[in-house]
């Protein structure tokens, strides 16, 4: 299938076309339908499969279409690795590329204050999307510079990772803080 049958918004068509991205695998092709209609997926794939594309194609998407608030933390993607989440945020800055009202900050720890700075900045004005590791983003949480309470996509990328590293606890304090009524996307 290619990514120009989907119902993606033109706007992440063109940064596919850019990227010369023609045609969807199978695991974009089973999900990125599912998620534009909404519903919660549970996703497994091989790595090098294009899981990352599988779920942020349909986010971006419906980011781009409107309808979510310009000041507001939109969707919560967790990694278990700082490594992994700078490949997420690397390819959403590809995928994005001509998305001007999208926004977008990685969260995790290990860095400078320059950067802790940058992230309380993104997180205080309300990125879009949040791609985040447990324990960088709870330390935000805790200081009170998270508001959970208008997400609309939760993502745990790696989720079995996660769970074998025990991230556990963390991710069910984060999930007692997002609305009940949210987007559930869980690829491993």
């Amino acid at each position: 299938m290619y990514f120009d049958e989907l119902d993606l918004n033109d706007y992440v068509l063109d940064a596919l076309d850019d990227m010369q991205f023609e045609t969807c695998t199978p695991i974009q092709e089973s999900c990125i339908p599912h998620i534009l209609e909404g519903r919660d997926i549970l996703g497994v794939a091989q790595t090098g499969t294009g899981k990352t594309a599988a779920y942020l194609l349909p986010i971006l998407s419906k980011l781009a279409d409107g309808g979510y608030p310009a000041d507001a933390i939109n969707c919560v993607i967790m990694s278990p690795t700082r490594e992994l989440a700078q490949q997420i945020d690397q390819a959403m800055q590809g995928f994005a590329y001509h998305l001007d009202g999208v926004s977008s900050v990685a969260v995790y720890g290990g860095n400078d204050g320059n950067r802790y700075d940058q992230e309380l900045k993104s997180l205080s004005l309300g990125a879009d999307v949040v791609i985040a590791t447990p324990g960088r983003f709870i330390s935000h949480m805790s200081l009170g510079n998270v508001d959970l309470s208008r997400v609309s996509f939760f993502n745990l990328d790696e989720a079995d990772r996660m769970l074998d590293m025990g991230f556990l606890p963390d991710i069910s304090r984060i999930l007692n803080l997002l609305p009940k009524k949210r987007q559930n996307l869980m690829f491993s």
